[in-house]
């Protein structure tokens, strides 16, 4: 085959779209306007959803993280692209952090946080919406840079034969080493854990 130039055709895994921002719900203005520093926890919260291969599938990842701390304050893991994914995320926040009424909460356009659940908990508890412009992922470039560094580090790195084993790798890495070992030279070279005592004892 090689001397006839003969080449056994590779099928390629088609690569999951996480983001679907043509639906017809409402979207937010992006307020954030790349203004991507806060100088408190809970004042800014950035939102998005992104995706690793496992051996029974995908399996998609959906955060919350501080703009202020560098923190992943919440996670949300499934094998499906429903609201609810994102939701859970959302309330897992919300539960760990009470923040305050006129939080600023960012988001790509994508109609999971579009939705009418998710609007309606941002909402209930007196959070600014916004949203990305279509198309431009650098209008939450720090997100991205979280989701750079996981797969960098881990998912680049590592063969996941199951969900299940992919989801405990990813908890050991955002509880265990993300949010109490790596450290950001964005706060100081502190960890975000650190940077959130400091920040929180100082407010």
């Amino acid at each position: 085959m090689r001397a006839a130039g003969l080449a056994v055709p590779v099928s390629r895994r088609r690569v999951p779209r996480t983001t679907d921002s043509r639906h017809g719900l409402p979207v937010a203005p992006n307020l954030l306007g790349r203004r991507f520093a806060a100088d408190r926890p809970d004042a800014v919260w950035l939102a998005d959803i992104s995706y690793l291969p496992t051996g029974e599938g995908w399996l998609y990842l959906a955060a919350v993280r501080d703009l202020a701390t560098r923190e992943i304050v919440s996670w949300s893991m499934a094998d499906h692209l429903g609201a609810d994914l994102a939701c859970d995320a959302l309330l897992m926040a919300i539960r760990r952090r009470r923040p305050p009424r006129g939080l600023l909460h960012h988001s790509d356009r994508g109609s999971q946080y579009a939705s009418e659940p998710y609007q309606a908990i941002l909402a209930r508890h007196g959070f600014r919406c916004s949203m990305s412009r279509r198309g431009n992922c650098l209008d939450n470039a720090p997100m991205e840079s979280f989701f750079g560094s996981l797969k960098t580090e881990l998912v680049h790195r590592t063969r996941f034969p199951t969900r299940e084993a992919a989801r405990r790798a990813i908890f050991e890495y955002v509880e265990c080493f993300y949010n109490r070992r790596r450290r950001h030279s964005g706060v100081g070279f502190l960890t975000p854990a650190q940077a959130y005592e400091q920040m929180a004892r100082a407010a």
